[in-house]
């Protein structure tokens, strides 16, 4: 296999992985909110997921890897759900903290990439 054809598959793989993940992510905060009672559709759950990425992203680019990266891409994650889904803080934080451990249990069963979920 020659180099050019071995980038190739890790681009098709980190491809399919991402979205997985992004599909993985989407449903498990659309689930987890109308559990909680939001009305809102799917596609804010596939908004969130895609700002939470973004958000995980920049904080662990800008910040390292970390407490530090991970506080505070939690916490404009929180603003993220706060805002999107228009609940208090103690509603976002219980939501966030269930996503994360459903995130976490399916990630043992399903390997994805990294990101809030």
């Amino acid at each position: 296999m020659d180099l050019n054809s071995y980038m190739a598959d890790i681009e098709l793989t980190t491809i399919i992985g991402f979205l997985v993940a992004l599909v993985v992510s989407t449903i498990v905060i659309y689930v987890v909110t109308k559990i909680f009672g939001q009305e809102e559709g799917i596609g804010i759950a596939l908004l969130a997921a895609v700002i939470g990425t973004v958000i995980y992203a920049l904080a662990y680019f800008l910040l390292g890897n970390g407490l530090l990266a991970a506080a505070v891409a939690g916490i404009v994650w929180l603003l993220t759900l706060k805002g999107l889904y228009k609940i208090g803080w103690g509603k976002a934080l219980i939501i966030a903290i269930i996503i994360w451990i459903l995130a976490f249990i399916i990630g043992l069963f399903l390997p994805t990439l990294g990101g809030p979920l």
